[in-house]
């Protein structure tokens, strides 16, 4: 079969949909999220499209779907071309078809059934959507305006956390290829932005080994509820509570590590610099929306405040040092400059799929042998959807298993109901590849992802870092071990239960449907 691509009758053709598409799109460029990465606005550069529709007739003026209240991400209809990516990707990559086509001809929209907004539709703010969409129709709802003001608050005492898979990712912002590690760059834009005090999410990451795994070793001594699932992912909590939970027994009491730093920099932060909580505003840098959902969560703080006050995606902070007028590629490297902004291998890792697992077994083998364990556990690399491998450990074989993806995460779940294989150790996220391919990180354009093994190259910037450096055993976090001594006693103690563990409940999809 011979076909034409790319002659007179075809180049006319998408010239008059593109203008016919641009004739209906909100143009507010300037202050749009794809301002740097629209591939709407690319093919109206490549085929030169004037935007006659709108000269001759006036800016399209129908009805516009817009919604903003879940304060997660933004559903608008204005900048929509109805291609249909984000119902693909929510449907194939979430599993879960939360978006779809609604209403017919020129009033066609896409969003949630029933007209109802994004928080109670079961959406579980992975953001694959946004990932999909060519424009700017789907976003995350912008913190940069909020942060902007508290940074020229001088009253007010900058507290900034940055996620592992931020310094795999936010280089491509900036031209850098993907798999750049950028970390360095992250610490001097943050000294440039003006604020005070910078804690590695890292570090709570390693603090989550230390909680997390006792808790594992407490199941595992007493006769506890299995498998235990982790817990350190927002959007993979958002599905179990929505539609599997009859499995939250089986889940980590455990909080983030953005939610852990959250509630240190609030109290041992506060008090070992004479702050009081109430002056600070923690900020964290996050590569993913559901973050932001998560931050919210009403038992997220304690005496009428959060613990995480505003959250920057990977892509808000991108758009945050460039507004500012930073040259971010001509930054020096630098080092954080926190007092809890120290890490271990161990703690980078939580970025990629099959990273807390690995991060756990180290430390868990260690501490069950009595003895020096082994550093690598290959098995739990990689981005086959479900990983399994079994480890005797002080005698014991445990079975372990790695599950990433919405669709991967209903088929094991499902699985778990009918086997009869007993699992120990769980480790579920809401992202295919782990948190370096997360909803709120740099937007890969259609015809890279074809060319390039986006979550592979991501992923192989923190195990590079991870490899580097001098302690990759969380347990061995020095600045860890101070923080037990003085202020937490011990990992699940009565203080650490309260600032470091949560409870998780049951919820529905459409739940005030009456």
């Amino acid at each position: 079969m011979h076909i034409t691509t790319d002659d007179q009758e075809v180049y006319d053709n998408v010239s008059m949909n593109l203008e016919l598409l641009a004739h209906k799109h909100n143009f507010e460029c300037f202050k749009c999220s794809r301002e740097d990465n629209c591939e709407f606005l690319d093919l109206l550069r490549k085929y030169s499209i004037d935007n006659e529709f709108s000269h001759l007739y006036g800016h399209y003026e129908g009805d516009y779907y817009y919604q903003d209240e879940n304060g997660v991400m933004i559903i608008d209809s204005s900048k929509c071309i109805l291609c249909g990516r984000c119902v693909s990707a929510c449907e194939k990559q979430s599993g879960l078809s939360v978006l779809n086509f609604n209403n017919r001809g020129n009033k066609t929209y896409v969003g949630p059934a029933l007209f109802h907004d994004l928080a109670d539709s079961g959406c579980i703010y992975c953001g694959k959507c946004i990932g999909a969409c060519p424009t700017g129709a789907l976003r995350e709802k912008d913190d940069i305006k909020n942060v902007e003001r508290v940074l020229r608050d001088p009253s007010k005492k900058i507290v900034v956390q940055v996620a592992p898979a931020v310094r795999a990712a936010l280089g491509e912002s900036f031209g850098y290829p993907i798999g750049t590690n950028v970390e360095g760059k992250i610490f001097s834009a943050l000294k440039a932005l003006g604020v005070d005090e910078i804690m590695d999410t890292n570090f709570t990451a390693d603090l989550t080994i230390l909680e997390e795994g006792t808790e594992f070793i407490h199941r595992l001594e007493n006769g506890g509820k299995f498998p235990m699932f982790t817990s350190c992912s927002p959007g993979w909590i958002n599905l179990l509570e929505l539609y599997y939970p009859e499995f939250l027994d089986n889940l980590s009491s455990c909080k983030s590590p953005q939610q852990m730093a959250g509630a240190l920099i609030k109290t041992y932060y506060a008090e070992k610099m004479n702050y009081k909580p109430e002056d600070i505003v923690s900020i964290s840098i996050m590569p993913c929306i559901a973050k932001k959902a998560e931050a919210r969560r009403p038992d997220m703080g304690r005496d009428n405040y959060r613990d995480v006050d505003y959250v920057l995606t990977t892509r808000e902070f991108a758009r945050l040092i460039k507004r500012r007028g930073i040259d971010f590629n001509n930054l020096p490297d630098s080092k954080p400059f926190g007092m809890l902004s120290s890490y271990t291998g161990a703690g980078v890792i939580f970025g990629a799929t099959g990273g807390v697992m690995e991060a756990a077994l180290r430390t868990v083998s260690e501490i069950l042998e009595g003895k020096e364990t082994p550093i690598d556990f290959i098995d739990m690399r990689g981005n086959k959807d479900i990983k399994e491998a079994t480890y005797k450990l002080n005698g014991q074989d445990i079975n372990v298993a790695v599950v990433h993806g919405g669709v991967a995460i209903r088929q094991f779940l499902e699985y778990l109901k009918s086997t009869d294989k007993q699992y120990h150790f769980v480790e579920f996220m809401g992202c295919t590849g782990g948190c370096i391919n997360g909803g709120g990180q740099p937007i890969v354009k259609a015809v890279d992802q074809e060319r390039f093994d986006v979550r592979a190259l991501r992923a192989s910037v923190l195990y590079k870092i991870d490899e580097k450096q001098p302690l990759r055993k969380s347990h061995l976090n020095p600045f860890v071990g101070e923080l037990y001594d003085v202020f937490l006693g011990k990992p699940n103690s009565h203080k650490s239960h309260d600032l470091l563990h949560t409870t998780y409940h049951k919820r529905a999809p459409y739940d005030d449907i009456k």
